[in-house]
């Protein structure tokens, strides 16, 4: 079964400009799925679109096996979301607002108290507990943001740059977790431009290009073809098919 279904969707904005363009994929359950592209390729338009931020123009999304129309928010009680630009109730500690997520999603009083001195440990945020999260730095932020997204056990985990800004020695330690929670049944959809990270971690990668899904492989193949001296690393293919999609335009400066 897939936990996540995307058919022919599309994302049209005003004058007439498609961020999306009639994307497929489809995600295995506990799999991890890396979204990848270059800048302005949709990547952070379809996040927003499964968070219900965007409304999609065309398409079907089937997320856990229910179809997602707009309007609906029950499915989110299921996942959890890291969004590029997440939006927090700043003038709340750390705490407070791990507290306020838990209730949001109807955990027990204990179990909010439990889980969240727990992702404060994890996150090493327990000195920053008491402060207010606008006062928190860039790093500090998206820790409190995967902390907000894992304090209900979600069973899809759509993360949207989730290690940018933070320190090499926490990214190692929440990579290795979630590779654990797909073990334990969790499916993952991360988008980031680490490409070495995307290509140590994740079970399949979709390229996507001016909104459209120009490459999508599983890694194990990804990695053949590296060991064949078909490509040196996912980078290489990366750039070769973009560049191709563009039509192997490359600019230069004219005084280089």
């Amino acid at each position: 079964m897939n936990a996540l279904e995307l058919k022919n969707l599309s994302k049209v904005y005003k004058r007439k400009i498609r961020a999306v363009d009639n994307l497929s994929i489809e995600v295995p359950e506990s799999s991890v799925l890396g979204l990848v592209g270059p800048n302005g390729a949709g990547k952070s338009t379809i996040m927003n679109i499964l968070a219900g931020l965007l409304n999609k123009t065309e398409g079907k999304i089937t997320i856990l096996g229910q179809h997602i129309h707009k309007g609906d928010y029950e499915y989110k009680r299921k996942v959890g979301f890291v969004l590029e630009e997440p939006h927090y109730i700043e003038k709340l500690t750390v705490r407070e607002y791990l507290h306020f997520c838990g209730a949001m999603y109807e955990l027990k009083p204990h179990e909010i108290n439990n889980r969240t001195e727990e992702l404060l440990s994890f996150f090493r945020l327990e000195e920053k507990a008491s402060s207010w999260i606008e006062n928190c730095s860039t790093g500090m932020k998206k820790k409190v943001s995967l902390a907000a997204a894992l304090i209900h056990q979600p069973q899809l985990l759509i993360l949207d740059e989730p290690l940018e800004g933070i320190d090499p020695l926490s990214a190692r330690q929440i990579k290795d977790n979630i590779r654990l929670m797909t073990e334990n049944g969790i499916t993952v959809v991360i988008s980031s431009h680490q490409l070495d990270t995307i290509e140590r971690f994740c079970d399949e990668v979709a390229i996507i290009n001016n909104g459209k899904l120009i490459y999508q492989a599983k890694m194990d193949d990804i990695r053949e073809m590296v060991e064949s001296n078909s490509y040196s690393s996912l980078e290489e293919l990366f750039v070769e098919l973009v560049s191709e999609h563009d039509n192997g335009q490359t600019q230069k400066l004219s005084w280089l």
